[in-house]
């Protein structure tokens, strides 16, 4: 079984605090390349971006995907003053952004201001903008231009077995996933799949589930929790282990992927616990409806506050996701 130690933390770091919003995944894409390639037999990126990493093997064709980017913002004007106006880049939560700090490409850091609102309800997204700390436009135009995109400043916390950080979402999967190239042994091919964009449709999932064509595939992703106070009803909780999930918004798992799924975790005594989500997706909602249609699944790391700069997992439940997806990897695909 794996269990991880303060080198795996250091990497989860580094992968959480690097910059890659959907569509400039450059930063985070370099990261991952230097930790893959002494792992796999083939190593190439696709034309939208997608990392592929292949192990030749002669068994089933299984795709591991787990998406690179995160959420974030893109700036849509800058103004006479040097305030810019911006628009989201996946699922941002507009009452959540008055005075977050923002970092671009080139490490610029601003903070989100609001209007004056004459009550609570008037603030949406006209009514905020970013500060720089330019004095006027000019200078503004300086630092950023139109369509330059920033992500939430959110540092990476451990303590205990609880990690705090932005971009969890998605980059924990990643995490994963690295994890399980590392150590699996097994006949069949696989594929590892780091998507780009699936914060704004699961575009790099669609692509590369095309081109490749696998038998099966497993998506590796975060989901929502139900143990804060008040919190929607959902049974998945922190530290009990690894989500398996049952349905969300872009799929149905097939029930020979959640029988395949939940009998390796008891037969390896993995603990898990089954994931009902009622809102979002992931990448396997769009690789199950590729081609005539991909058997997938997904392996849902529990997480509290998602989309936000402090997102919180419980590393149990991490440790849990590779021991399971190894042992995925490594048994036979039967149905």
């Amino acid at each position: 079984m794996i269990r991880l130690d303060s080198e795996d933390f250091s990497l989860l770091k580094r992968l959480t605090q690097a910059y890659g919003p959907s569509g400039v995944e450059d930063e985070i894409r370099r990261q991952i390349i230097d930790v893959i390639h002494p792992y796999c037999d083939t190593l190439r990126q696709d034309k939208l971006g997608n990392i592929m990493a292949i192990r030749q093997g002669t068994g089933k064709k299984i795709m591991i995907a787990a998406h690179m980017d995160e959420i974030g913002i893109m700036i849509t004007h800058i103004d006479e003053n040097g305030f810019l106006r911006f628009t989201p880049v996946g699922g941002v939560h507009i009452s959540e952004l008055p005075h977050r700090r923002v970092q671009f490409k080139n490490g610029h850091i601003g903070v989100i201001g609001v209007e004056k609102l004459e009550k609570p309800s008037d603030l949406k997204l006209s009514k905020l903008y970013v500060d720089i700390g330019a004095k006027d436009h000019a200078e503004a135009e300086q630092i950023l231009r139109i369509g330059d995109s920033a992500v939430f400043v959110g540092p990476f916390v451990h303590t205990g077995s609880r990690i705090l950080s932005k971009a969890l979402d998605n980059r924990i999967g990643c995490f994963i996933a690295l994890q399980a190239l590392k150590h699996v042994q097994t006949n069949h091919e696989l594929s590892f799949v780091f998507t780009v964009q699936e914060e704004v449709g699961l575009r790099g999932a669609q692509t590369a589930a095309f081109a490749l064509d696998p038998d099966v595939a497993i998506a590796v992703d975060v989901t929502l929790t139900g143990d804060t106070p008040k919190a929607h009803t959902m049974d998945v909780k922190l530290g009990n282990g690894v989500a398996i999930k049952v349905f969300d918004r872009s799929m149905i798992t097939p029930p020979q992927i959640k029988h395949w799924m939940a009998s390796t975790s008891e037969q390896h005594h993995i603990s898990y616990q089954w994931e009902v989500l009622e809102f979002g997706g992931t990448d396997s909602g769009a690789i199950h409806l590729t081609k005539g249609g991909i058997p997938s699944g997904v392996l849902s790391i529990p997480t509290r506050y998602v989309h936000s700069p402090s997102e919180m997992i419980d590393s149990k439940d991490v440790e849990s996701a590779i021991n399971l997806l190894i042992a995925l990897l490594e048994g036979p695909v039967e149905w």
